[in-house]
């Protein structure tokens, strides 16, 4: 019995962090607006399908989701559909990351596929 409860709490450790990681989920206005109400960091990734560029920047976030330290979500943005998105945050290029903490902006990239790069933009909103 002692040892079943041993696992299951180590069972549910491991569990807690990674629901606590990067976590990349397509862009939805209301969880926008609740990460904005609640005062969490978020990031809004501006992607299309065509864009090689998007593509790269994908693999980099798919890489950082096991990264502990990255406790906020990035939302995958349709730049092709999501035209008043794009003049809210006067966005004019796919693969812009723009990185928030509540309402305030803390990072933007236009571009960027290195680990290290895209990884200081998450981080500045922590």
């Amino acid at each position: 019995m002692h040892r079943a409860k041993l696992l299951l709490c180590a069972a549910l450790a491991c569990a807690s962090a990674f629901a606590q990681a990067l976590e990349i989920k397509p862009y939805t206005a209301a969880t926008l607006a609740q990460a904005e109400q609640q005062g969490q960091p978020v990031a809004l990734h501006f992607r299309a399908d065509w864009c090689p560029t998007c593509r790269a920047q994908d693999k980099v976030l798919d890489g950082l989701k096991s990264e502990p330290g990255l406790k906020l979500a990035v939302l995958a943005v349709d730049y092709d559909t999501e035209k008043d998105l794009k003049r809210r945050f006067k966005v004019n290029s796919q693969s812009t990351l723009i990185v928030l903490h509540g309402r305030k902006e803390t990072a933007r990239l236009l571009g960027e596929t290195s680990a290290a790069g895209i990884r200081a933009a998450l981080e500045s909103a922590l």
